[in-house]
């Protein structure tokens, strides 16, 4: 089992023939994800040379559905074409969309996020690095070579720290790690994930990562309290943050003891859930946990 991304999984890249689109097929293609074309307007009926394999490119995401039976997208727009590029994906009736494109006006992103939960589409992003199920799946920029399969989940705002902490713990491994971005407006929260991976036969236990700024980790505690059984571990970024400064994704803006790491890490420890100080150290919380079940 997985979250959201598996075996089934059948991926179109929207900007497929440019050059992050191209990069990223070709390393989504390496580790076994199945990527069956892409999407650029203007240029559909040509088709992309990636080894040994060519794939189809359509003008538009319907008609990639149609001839490939795809059920995820992959979003790699410049942000000014970004918020039609989305909403494209989400009106065609895809499952997943996930979208990768950093610098999208807040509009546009609010405009897609409230469309997605209108259709029951699951949306990832903007300005993240995506998902990956190791030896499933990868929807993504996510390195698929730095852990395998295992029973932790894990979501997170940072990507960088994503991939970090998936290291960390590449001896245990991972159902699924998500990277939901840390703009203001995303599509999916660390709630979305805690519900799916709470409901995930394969996930024991979870690690999630936070920032400061905002109050998203806050309302996660909350939930944790009231619906996740699990056991989880938690890292908020930027304790050593100087106060009252704004640091890394627009999201992380600090008001008063509201969106600091201290008070982040007191709402988790209110409800049981462990903070680690360091990724390590929050890797070790992680492995200790697992050594006792």
């Amino acid at each position: 089992m997985a979250i959201w991304l598996g075996l089934d999984s059948r991926i179109i890249v929207q900007g497929m023939t440019g050059s992050e689109g191209r990069k990223h097929t070709t390393r989504m293609l390496a580790c076994g994800s199945k990527v069956v074309g892409g999407v650029t307007p203007g240029k559909g009926g040509g088709s992309v040379e990636f080894g040994s394999t060519q794939l189809p490119v359509f003008d538009k995401v319907s008609e990639a559905i149609e001839s490939t039976g795809a059920n995820t997208s992959v979003v790699f727009v410049p942000p000014k074409f970004t918020g039609s590029a989305v909403s494209e994906a989400i009106e065609a009736g895809l499952d997943l969309v996930v979208c990768i494109t950093e610098g999208v006006p807040v509009a546009d992103t609010a405009r897609f996020v409230n469309q997605a939960l209108d259709a029951g589409v699951r949306l990832i992003g903007p300005n993240c690095p995506g998902i990956i199920s190791p030896d499933k799946s990868n929807a993504g920029i996510i390195p698929a070579n730095i852990t395998g399969a295992g029973p932790i989940g894990l979501v997170s705002k940072s990507g960088t720290l994503t991939y970090q902490m998936m290291y960390e713990l590449r001896d245990i491994g991972f159902s699924t790690a998500i990277g939901i971005g840390g703009d203001p407006i995303v599509g999916t929260t660390h709630i979305d994930a805690l519900e799916a991976f709470e409901a995930d036969p394969q996930t024991q236990a979870i690690v999630l990562i936070g920032e400061i700024g905002g109050d998203a980790e806050e309302r996660a505690a909350e939930y944790i309290a009231e619906h996740v059984t699990k056991p989880v571990v938690a890292y908020v970024a930027g304790f050593t943050a100087p106060e009252g400064r704004t640091m890394g994704h627009a999201g992380a803006i600090v008001s008063g003891s509201s969106g600091t790491a201290q008070a982040k890490k007191e709402a988790f420890e209110a409800v049981g859930v462990t903070v680690g100080r360091t990724p390590s150290e929050t890797a070790e919380l992680l492995r200790g946990i697992l050594r006792g079940k």
